[in-house]
């Protein structure tokens, strides 16, 4: 039962390019008179994401609740970083009625959970509940096994064959952890697909869980918000893989930022970049740029072979303009020189 002394707390995760800043935009956005803060935790330097969030600020979510943490996965820098900055903004006046959480797409969220458990906040903030979105159509596509219980036992009677992906134990850990599932992206999914992601969530989870489905983070606040759970309560319910283990790092995935000149235009920055996808087994891609001619700064944002971008805002008076983008790939995938080589063409 939740405590209605205590701040409630909504952490959204879910894999890479899922929809997580389209959701809390949306719930920014329609906020039923709720003071919100978020932090958002980035995965690489440049802050596509507080940037997006911040573009959204309204009163009841102004700027200065808006605080990003880019040090590093949240799960990895409890005390360094989250522990200080959620009591910073329990000192707010007024203080937020609800904070949202936006991890970084390979934040494992059970290790951000027992963060809670902290004497500093425990006695004022509760998490509501944990939001896993997952993109419909790349889980449908087979990027996660359905049944682990086989794959475990194919690998145990053949040597040859390699361990789990990371990127299947990040998926798992996160709808394990869960008290909601967004499938997003319906619309690019189609109903069969949508079964299917549906089939692999049943597999995955470790109990019943209900499953949404919504495009462009049009979510009812009222679903997302107010679920008490009260999940630093329940971590034994959350199974994880790293159960058991002091720590863990993010080895397994390496970010490279690139800093460039000027684009011909949107088109030619989309072509380079889903050839450095292609060539590099890139997982995600997202940053700024600018382009030849425009008063306006590019977004850019790619998951696999899907590249979205649009201009966001006019380059304000006195900031420099300039691209950067962050590639994130799983280790030893990343060359630098050579994606320098293909944006520079």
């Amino acid at each position: 039962m939740t405590d209605l002394s205590k701040i409630p707390v909504t952490i959204i995760t879910g894999f890479l390019g899922a929809g997580k800043t389209t959701l809390i935009s949306h719930l920014m956005r329609n906020a039923g008179g709720r003071r919100l803060a978020v932090i958002v935790n980035e995965f690489g330097s440049v802050g596509v994401d507080g940037e997006v969030l911040r573009s959204c600020a309204i009163p009841d979510c102004p700027a200065e609740n808006i605080v990003e943490l880019a040090n590093g996965c949240i799960c990895c820098t409890v005390a360094d970083d989250f522990i200080p900055t959620v009591e910073a903004l329990l000192k707010l006046d007024p203080r937020p009625d609800h904070i949202l959480i936006e991890t970084s797409g390979l934040a494992l969220p059970k290790p951000l959970l027992r963060a809670f458990d902290w004497p500093a906040i425990r006695s004022h903030i509760t998490v509501d509940g944990v939001v896993a979105l997952a993109d419909a159509e790349a889980v449908a596509a087979g990027r996660f096994a359905p049944d682990v219980a086989a794959v475990d036992a194919q690998r145990a009677a053949d040597e040859s064959i390699d361990h789990e992906t990371p990127l299947s134990e990040v998926f798992e850990d996160q709808i394990a952890c869960a008290d909601l599932v967004v499938l997003t992206k319906p619309d690019l999914a189609g109903p069969e697909a949508i079964a299917k992601a549906r089939e692999v969530i049943a597999a995955e989870a470790p109990r019943r869980l209900p499953v949404i489905e919504a495009a462009e983070g049009a979510v009812d606040p009222r679903v997302v918000l107010g679920i008490g759970a009260a999940a630093e309560d329940d971590l034994a319910a959350r199974p994880s893989h790293h159960d058991g283990a002091d720590d863990h790092e993010h080895d397994d995935f390496e970010t490279v930022v690139i800093e460039t000149g000027p684009f011909a235009s949107p088109g030619d920055l989309s072509a380079r970049v889903a050839a450095l996808i292609e060539r590099h087994d890139i997982l995600r891609v997202k940053g700024y740029a600018e382009i030849e001619g425009k008063p306006m700064r590019l977004l850019l944002q790619a998951v696999g072979a899907r590249i979205r971008h649009q201009f966001d805002r006019p380059w304000a008076a006195g900031e420099p303009r300039r691209s950067a983008l962050v590639f994130i790939a799983e280790h030893d995938r990343l060359d630098e020189a050579a994606l320098r080589a293909g944006l520079a063409g």
